[in-house]
């Protein structure tokens, strides 16, 4: 309540007597704040207990008072008090606008109190307080300010306390460490459930957009959790190279909603993990979420599942077997000249997309049937398998996937 001093000498003496003589009513000043408090809100109680309360009300009302009438060139220990006060009441959870409160009560009861001494005994002194009454309200306010500045402060690094925790616990799960509690403690920091259904997606991130009009993440390191409709709740964790994503999903939901909700709103690929049954499996789900995305040829746009890409999998999980298959099955067929390489690779790739429809694979390839098993045919002479025989269907099934992964595209075939 400290601020600017009187302007005689003897104004500030009769001001400084004033508030020597209130300290000696401090007890039961802070008596009757308590009891205020109390009346105004329950939680000033429920947050500390009384002895507490009063204590550090009555260090605060004594310092307050002190400063009213302090020299000029004396510390502001009212300022620091509330700095410290702010920082401690963010830290016990009291709310911002019961903290103001408090002050704003405290300075109407010390000021009240000063009138009453002065009334009606000595006009003087009363003519005293009124002109400092600017003076009184103002440093009132500013105590208020520098509380709620300290409060905001604190509670912005309360904040980035839990957040890192948060991130942590998260990124504990996602790499599938096991420590006791683990699961249990991220699931009452995220208000998640410890057991129930979910996924993980794992989107590639060298182009960046925006889902939906909207960006999710609250910062590029941060977490959030967003509700993005659907019945569906992501948690979202950026890494260098990917935008990781855990699902929380409703008892009996699958992953279509997923699919259908990511699939096209984004520039880059994704996959998508099955379901697992607990938080104490991202670990696993991450891994095959990451594995999904890898099934994606490097011009994919889309969001993939991994139970719709298994056998894709099992090739990109042996890179090395992978590549022998594609010299195996290809190797006649890679020799050719690029172009004619790449028009019977887009026929057996759209007659493999067609189901086996020659019809269907010729209309969207814009030629003949005809051509179509043309193409077919020298693609089995080349290969030595035939389209026909379900061994060598699925060997140059996945030897097409394993080469499209490698990168060396298809071209376009007319």
């Amino acid at each position: 309540m400290g601020g600017r001093r009187p302007r005689t000498g003897h104004d500030w003496k009769l001001l400084a007597e004033s508030c020597v003589a209130l300290l000696e009513r401090l007890p039961e000043l802070v008596d009757e704040h308590i009891r205020q408090l109390t009346e105004y809100s329950p939680v000033y109680g429920q947050v500390l207990p009384h002895d507490q309360q009063w204590r550090e009300a009555e260090t605060a009302m004594r310092i307050g008072i002190q400063a009213i009438s302090a020299p000029r060139d004396s510390p502001r220990r009212d300022l620091e008090h509330a700095e410290e006060a702010g920082r401690r009441r963010a830290q016990q959870g009291l709310p911002l606008e019961l903290l103001v409160h408090a002050y704003r009560s405290a300075g109407y009861l010390v000021w009240d109190a000063l009138m009453e001494s002065a009334a009606g005994r000595e006009p003087e002194r009363l003519s005293v307080l009124m002109r400092c009454a600017t003076m009184v309200w103002s440093a009132v306010d500013v105590q208020a300010a520098t509380a709620s500045e300290s409060y905001l402060a604190t509670e912005r690094e309360l904040r980035r306390r839990t957040d890192e925790r948060l991130q942590a616990l998260l990124d504990a799960l996602l790499e599938g460490q096991e420590a006791p509690g683990l699961a249990a403690r991220a699931a009452a920091g995220l208000d998640l459930p410890e057991h129930g259904p979910y996924a993980v997606v794992v989107l590639r991130t060298e182009r960046h957009d925006a889902r939906d009009g909207r960006d999710v993440r609250d910062g590029r390191d941060g977490c959030v959790r967003p509700m993005l409709g659907a019945g569906l709740r992501f948690i979202w964790r950026m890494r260098a190279d990917c935008e990781i994503g855990v699902v929380a999903l409703d008892p009996g939901q699958g992953l279509d909603a997923v699919a259908r909700l990511l699939d096209g709103r984004r520039s880059g690929p994704g996959g998508i993990s099955p379901v697992v049954s607990g938080l104490g499996e991202l670990g696993r789900a991450r891994r095959w979420a990451e594995l999904a995305l890898r099934t994606c040829p490097p011009d994919a746009t889309g969001v993939v599942r991994l139970d719709q890409r298994m056998a894709t999998a099992l090739v990109v999980s042996q890179p090395e077997l992978a590549g022998r298959l594609v010299s195996d099955v290809f190797g006649a067929l890679l020799e050719l000249e690029p172009g004619d390489r790449a028009v019977l690779i887009e026929t057996l790739d759209m007659w493999l997309a067609c189901e086996g429809s020659a019809g269907r694979a010729a209309g969207r390839l814009y030629c003949h049937r005809n051509t179509v098993f043309n193409r077919l045919r020298r693609l089995e002479q080349l290969t030595s398998r035939s389209l026909a025989r379900p061994r060598d269907l699925i060997e140059m099934t996945l030897a097409l996937d394993a080469y499209r992964l490698a990168g060396t595209g298809t071209g376009t075939a007319r």
